[in-house]
Protein backbone atom coordinates (compact mmCIF):
# COMPACT_ATOMS: atom_id res chain seq x y z
CA UNK A 1 0.00 0.00 0.00
CA UNK A 2 1.04 3.94 -0.69
CA UNK A 3 1.08 5.58 3.13
CA UNK A 4 0.84 9.12 3.68
CA UNK A 5 2.66 10.60 7.08
CA UNK A 6 4.33 13.10 8.66
CA UNK A 7 6.85 12.65 10.63
CA UNK A 8 6.05 13.81 13.69
CA UNK A 9 7.16 11.83 16.94
CA UNK A 10 10.45 10.58 15.81
CA UNK A 11 10.51 7.18 18.03
CA UNK A 12 6.99 5.67 16.65
CA UNK A 13 7.80 6.82 12.94
CA UNK A 14 11.66 5.21 12.98
CA UNK A 15 9.29 1.91 13.64
CA UNK A 16 6.29 2.23 11.74
CA UNK A 17 8.36 3.69 8.60
CA UNK A 18 10.23 0.19 8.45
CA UNK A 19 7.20 -1.67 7.73
CA UNK A 20 6.22 -3.45 3.79
CA UNK A 21 4.38 -1.04 2.56
CA UNK A 22 5.57 2.43 0.22
CA UNK A 23 5.73 5.45 2.62
CA UNK A 24 5.17 9.23 1.49
CA UNK A 25 6.94 11.33 4.20
CA UNK A 26 5.22 14.64 3.63
CA UNK A 27 8.38 17.29 4.10
CA UNK A 28 7.87 20.54 5.93
CA UNK A 29 9.35 23.66 5.17
CA UNK A 30 12.97 24.37 6.64
CA UNK A 31 12.72 21.22 8.78
CA UNK A 32 15.83 18.97 8.63
CA UNK A 33 15.40 15.86 6.54
CA UNK A 34 16.80 12.96 8.54
CA UNK A 35 17.25 9.55 6.44
CA UNK A 36 14.91 7.27 6.02
CA UNK A 37 14.35 3.30 5.66
CA UNK A 38 14.26 2.07 2.52
CA UNK A 39 10.93 1.84 1.49
CA UNK A 40 9.98 5.43 2.47
CA UNK A 41 11.18 8.61 1.00
CA UNK A 42 10.15 12.66 0.92
CA UNK A 43 8.03 13.83 -0.70
CA UNK A 44 7.28 18.17 -1.22
CA UNK A 45 3.83 19.31 -0.73
CA UNK A 46 3.36 20.19 -4.27
CA UNK A 47 4.41 16.78 -5.42
CA UNK A 48 1.65 15.35 -3.47
CA UNK A 49 -1.22 15.90 -5.81
CA UNK A 50 0.39 13.84 -8.44
CA UNK A 51 0.88 11.08 -6.19
CA UNK A 52 -1.46 7.59 -5.54
CA UNK A 53 -1.90 7.52 -1.98
CA UNK A 54 -4.32 4.68 -0.52
CA UNK A 55 -4.70 5.71 3.10
CA UNK A 56 -2.94 8.29 5.26
CA UNK A 57 -2.03 7.73 8.44
CA UNK A 58 -2.96 11.22 10.43
CA UNK A 59 -1.61 12.49 14.00
CA UNK A 60 -2.18 16.10 14.31
CA UNK A 61 -6.05 17.13 13.92
CA UNK A 62 -4.57 20.29 11.67
CA UNK A 63 -3.29 17.32 9.04
CA UNK A 64 -7.08 16.69 8.04
CA UNK A 65 -7.50 19.87 6.40
CA UNK A 66 -3.85 19.66 4.79
CA UNK A 67 -4.79 16.62 2.95
CA UNK A 68 -7.54 17.97 1.71
CA UNK A 69 -5.99 21.53 0.67
CA UNK A 70 -2.55 19.59 -1.21
CA UNK A 71 -4.32 16.36 -3.12
CA UNK A 72 -8.53 17.34 -3.09
CA UNK A 73 -9.34 14.50 -1.54
CA UNK A 74 -11.23 14.09 2.24
CA UNK A 75 -9.71 11.62 4.69
CA UNK A 76 -12.45 9.54 5.98
CA UNK A 77 -14.50 10.41 2.64
CA UNK A 78 -12.66 9.78 -0.42
CA UNK A 79 -9.46 9.31 1.24
CA UNK A 80 -8.72 5.99 3.66
CA UNK A 81 -7.44 7.42 6.69
CA UNK A 82 -6.62 6.25 10.74
CA UNK A 83 -5.96 8.75 13.23
CA UNK A 84 -2.69 8.07 15.57
CA UNK A 85 -3.32 9.33 19.33
CA UNK A 86 -0.30 9.37 20.73
CA UNK A 87 -0.69 11.60 23.87
CA UNK A 88 -2.56 11.70 26.93
CA UNK A 89 -5.29 14.43 27.49
CA UNK A 90 -3.59 17.63 27.77
CA UNK A 91 -5.98 19.76 29.66
CA UNK A 92 -8.99 17.81 31.55
CA UNK A 93 -8.19 13.96 32.70
CA UNK A 94 -10.96 11.78 31.95
CA UNK A 95 -13.80 14.20 30.77
CA UNK A 96 -11.63 15.70 28.08
CA UNK A 97 -13.61 14.86 24.65
CA UNK A 98 -10.96 13.71 21.77
CA UNK A 99 -11.55 16.14 18.56
CA UNK A 100 -12.26 13.43 16.54
CA UNK A 101 -14.93 12.08 18.87
CA UNK A 102 -18.02 13.20 16.94
CA UNK A 103 -17.54 11.23 13.31
CA UNK A 104 -17.36 7.57 12.47
CA UNK A 105 -15.08 7.95 9.48
CA UNK A 106 -11.89 7.87 10.85
CA UNK A 107 -10.92 5.26 13.30
CA UNK A 108 -8.82 6.42 16.28
CA UNK A 109 -6.16 4.23 16.93
CA UNK A 110 -4.54 4.87 20.67
CA UNK A 111 -0.47 4.07 21.42
CA UNK A 112 -1.53 2.67 24.51
CA UNK A 113 -4.73 0.99 26.75
CA UNK A 114 -4.56 3.79 29.24
CA UNK A 115 -4.87 6.66 25.96
CA UNK A 116 -8.30 4.73 25.11
CA UNK A 117 -9.56 4.27 28.33
CA UNK A 118 -8.97 7.40 29.34
CA UNK A 119 -9.91 9.50 26.51
CA UNK A 120 -13.69 10.36 25.51
CA UNK A 121 -13.93 9.03 22.32
CA UNK A 122 -17.63 9.45 22.03
CA UNK A 123 -18.93 7.74 18.64
CA UNK A 124 -15.75 7.14 17.21
CA UNK A 125 -14.34 3.92 16.67
CA UNK A 126 -10.95 2.85 18.28
CA UNK A 127 -8.06 0.43 18.57
CA UNK A 128 -4.96 -0.32 20.24
CA UNK A 129 -1.66 -0.78 18.81
CA UNK A 130 1.05 -0.93 21.52
CA UNK A 131 4.28 0.36 20.71
CA UNK A 132 6.73 -1.39 18.96
CA UNK A 133 10.64 -0.60 18.64
CA UNK A 134 13.51 -1.98 17.21
CA UNK A 135 16.12 -4.66 19.39
CA UNK A 136 19.41 -2.47 20.58
CA UNK A 137 19.99 -5.28 21.40
CA UNK A 138 21.67 -6.20 25.25
CA UNK A 139 24.25 -3.49 26.23
CA UNK A 140 23.63 -3.12 29.96
CA UNK A 141 26.54 -3.12 31.78
CA UNK A 142 25.87 -1.47 35.20
CA UNK A 143 29.35 -0.43 36.10
CA UNK A 144 28.78 3.50 37.14
CA UNK A 145 26.51 3.53 40.41
CA UNK A 146 23.71 6.16 39.25
CA UNK A 147 20.96 6.16 37.61
CA UNK A 148 19.63 7.48 34.30
CA UNK A 149 16.91 9.29 33.06
CA UNK A 150 15.94 10.36 29.98
CA UNK A 151 13.35 13.54 30.21
CA UNK A 152 12.89 16.19 26.64
CA UNK A 153 12.76 19.56 27.72
CA UNK A 154 12.78 18.62 32.15
CA UNK A 155 12.33 21.94 33.12
CA UNK A 156 9.58 23.12 30.96
CA UNK A 157 7.45 19.87 31.50
CA UNK A 158 8.53 20.18 35.27
CA UNK A 159 5.65 17.70 37.20
CA UNK A 160 4.34 16.22 33.96
CA UNK A 161 7.56 14.66 33.63
CA UNK A 162 8.37 14.31 37.24
CA UNK A 163 11.76 16.29 37.32
CA UNK A 164 10.73 17.63 40.81
CA UNK A 165 11.51 13.90 42.05
CA UNK A 166 14.80 14.03 40.90
CA UNK A 167 16.50 15.35 43.95
CA UNK A 168 14.51 12.28 45.58
CA UNK A 169 16.44 10.08 43.61
CA UNK A 170 20.14 11.72 43.79
CA UNK A 171 19.77 11.18 47.12
CA UNK A 172 20.49 7.49 47.08
CA UNK A 173 22.54 7.70 43.59
CA UNK A 174 23.41 10.72 41.76
CA UNK A 175 20.87 10.98 38.72
CA UNK A 176 22.41 11.27 35.22
CA UNK A 177 19.65 13.11 32.91
CA UNK A 178 19.68 12.26 29.19
CA UNK A 179 17.74 14.62 27.00
CA UNK A 180 16.82 17.80 25.13
CA UNK A 181 17.51 20.90 26.99
CA UNK A 182 18.77 18.76 30.15
CA UNK A 183 21.68 21.35 30.51
CA UNK A 184 18.88 23.72 32.11
CA UNK A 185 18.59 21.46 35.00
CA UNK A 186 22.01 22.98 36.81
CA UNK A 187 20.12 26.22 37.29
CA UNK A 188 17.27 24.32 38.39
CA UNK A 189 18.82 22.07 41.33
CA UNK A 190 21.81 24.01 42.11
CA UNK A 191 22.11 22.17 45.77
CA UNK A 192 22.50 18.75 43.60
CA UNK A 193 24.80 20.32 40.92
CA UNK A 194 26.96 17.30 41.65
CA UNK A 195 23.85 14.84 41.67
CA UNK A 196 21.55 15.84 38.98
CA UNK A 197 23.89 15.31 36.29
CA UNK A 198 23.06 16.80 33.12
CA UNK A 199 24.33 14.56 29.85
CA UNK A 200 23.00 16.58 26.63
CA UNK A 201 20.55 15.42 23.88
CA UNK A 202 22.59 12.67 22.36
CA UNK A 203 22.34 10.24 19.05
CA UNK A 204 20.19 7.25 19.59
CA UNK A 205 22.86 4.86 19.61
CA UNK A 206 25.68 6.64 21.77
CA UNK A 207 22.76 7.56 24.39
CA UNK A 208 22.22 3.60 24.38
CA UNK A 209 25.56 2.66 25.40
CA UNK A 210 25.70 5.87 27.70
CA UNK A 211 22.68 4.70 29.65
CA UNK A 212 23.73 1.09 29.53
CA UNK A 213 26.45 1.87 32.04
CA UNK A 214 24.05 3.54 34.70
CA UNK A 215 22.77 0.99 36.99
CA UNK A 216 19.43 1.52 36.78
CA UNK A 217 16.78 3.33 34.33
CA UNK A 218 14.68 6.19 37.01
CA UNK A 219 11.01 6.35 35.06
CA UNK A 220 9.33 9.34 37.04
CA UNK A 221 6.80 10.64 34.24
CA UNK A 222 3.52 11.33 35.88
CA UNK A 223 1.59 11.97 32.50
CA UNK A 224 2.64 10.35 29.59
CA UNK A 225 1.02 7.66 27.33
CA UNK A 226 4.04 5.51 27.67
CA UNK A 227 7.92 7.27 27.01
CA UNK A 228 9.81 4.97 24.94
CA UNK A 229 12.63 5.28 26.63
CA UNK A 230 11.31 3.19 29.11
CA UNK A 231 10.96 0.36 26.54
CA UNK A 232 14.19 1.13 25.21
CA UNK A 233 15.93 1.01 28.78
CA UNK A 234 14.56 -2.24 29.60
CA UNK A 235 15.47 -3.88 26.05
CA UNK A 236 19.08 -2.85 26.74
CA UNK A 237 19.30 -5.11 29.94
CA UNK A 238 18.00 -2.17 32.62
CA UNK A 239 16.65 -2.62 35.84
CA UNK A 240 13.91 -0.03 36.20
CA UNK A 241 12.63 2.61 38.97
CA UNK A 242 9.53 3.34 37.48
CA UNK A 243 6.51 5.74 38.72
CA UNK A 244 3.10 3.93 38.85
CA UNK A 245 1.22 6.02 36.29
CA UNK A 246 -0.65 6.08 33.13
CA UNK A 247 0.41 2.77 31.36
CA UNK A 248 3.63 1.87 32.91
CA UNK A 249 2.06 -0.72 35.43
CA UNK A 250 1.11 -2.45 32.03
CA UNK A 251 4.44 -2.06 30.41
CA UNK A 252 6.87 -3.17 33.55
CA UNK A 253 6.40 -6.85 34.96
CA UNK A 254 6.84 -8.05 38.42
CA UNK A 255 10.77 -8.68 38.87
CA UNK A 256 12.44 -6.05 36.67
CA UNK A 257 12.64 -3.54 38.84
CA UNK A 258 10.01 -1.74 40.98
CA UNK A 259 6.84 -0.48 40.03
CA UNK A 260 5.02 1.79 42.28
CA UNK A 261 3.16 5.12 43.01
CA UNK A 262 5.23 4.85 46.44
CA UNK A 263 8.50 6.67 45.98
CA UNK A 264 10.03 5.50 49.31
CA UNK A 265 9.69 1.46 48.07
CA UNK A 266 10.85 3.00 44.66
CA UNK A 267 14.13 4.46 46.71
CA UNK A 268 14.29 1.34 48.54
CA UNK A 269 14.76 -0.93 45.30
CA UNK A 270 17.17 1.59 44.35
CA UNK A 271 19.30 0.83 47.18
CA UNK A 272 19.18 -2.58 46.66
CA UNK A 273 20.32 -2.23 43.17
CA UNK A 274 23.14 -0.15 43.95
CA UNK A 275 24.13 -2.61 46.42
CA UNK A 276 23.74 -5.91 44.40
CA UNK A 277 25.13 -5.66 40.81
CA UNK A 278 23.88 -9.50 40.16
CA UNK A 279 20.38 -8.87 41.22
CA UNK A 280 20.60 -6.03 38.94
CA UNK A 281 21.52 -7.79 35.67
CA UNK A 282 18.56 -10.50 36.67
CA UNK A 283 15.90 -7.67 37.03
CA UNK A 284 17.43 -6.10 34.00
CA UNK A 285 17.42 -9.72 31.70
CA UNK A 286 13.48 -9.93 33.02
CA UNK A 287 13.59 -6.54 31.43
CA UNK A 288 14.44 -7.33 28.20
CA UNK A 289 12.65 -10.29 28.15
CA UNK A 290 9.05 -8.88 28.43
CA UNK A 291 10.28 -5.79 26.86
CA UNK A 292 10.73 -8.23 23.75
CA UNK A 293 7.91 -10.10 23.54
CA UNK A 294 5.34 -7.39 24.01
CA UNK A 295 6.91 -4.51 22.13
CA UNK A 296 8.87 -6.05 19.72
CA UNK A 297 8.65 -4.58 15.57
CA UNK A 298 7.41 -7.58 14.31
CA UNK A 299 4.55 -7.59 16.52
CA UNK A 300 4.16 -3.80 15.88
CA UNK A 301 4.19 -3.99 12.28
CA UNK A 302 2.24 -6.91 12.15
CA UNK A 303 -0.88 -4.97 14.09
CA UNK A 304 -0.23 -2.15 11.62
CA UNK A 305 -0.70 -4.52 8.51
CA UNK A 306 -3.68 -5.82 9.82
CA UNK A 307 -5.30 -2.78 10.55
CA UNK A 308 -4.31 -1.12 6.71
CA UNK A 309 -5.20 -4.22 4.96
CA UNK A 310 -8.57 -3.56 6.78
CA UNK A 311 -9.34 -1.27 5.85
CA UNK A 312 -8.24 -1.66 2.23
CA UNK A 313 -10.56 -4.41 2.06
CA UNK A 314 -13.53 -2.42 3.73
CA UNK A 315 -13.18 1.06 1.75
CA UNK A 316 -13.67 4.41 2.49
CA UNK A 317 -16.78 4.80 5.00
CA UNK A 318 -19.70 6.17 3.39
Amino acid sequence: MRVLVWHVHGGWMDAFLRGRHDYLVLARGGEPRRELPPGARWVEPAELSQEHIDVVVLQRIEEIDLVESLTGRSPGHDLEAVYVEHNTPKQRPVTERHPLAAQKRIPIVHVTHFNRLIWDCGEARTAVIEHGIPDPGLQYTGELESFGAVINEPVRRGRVTGTDLLPRFAEVAPVDCFGIDSELLVATHTRQANRIRPQGDLATKVLHRELSRRRAYVHPMRWTSLGLSLLEAMSLGMPVLVIAATEAPRAVPPGAGAVSADLDELLATGRRLLAEPEAAREMGMAARSFARARYGLERFLGDWDEMLEHHAREGVST
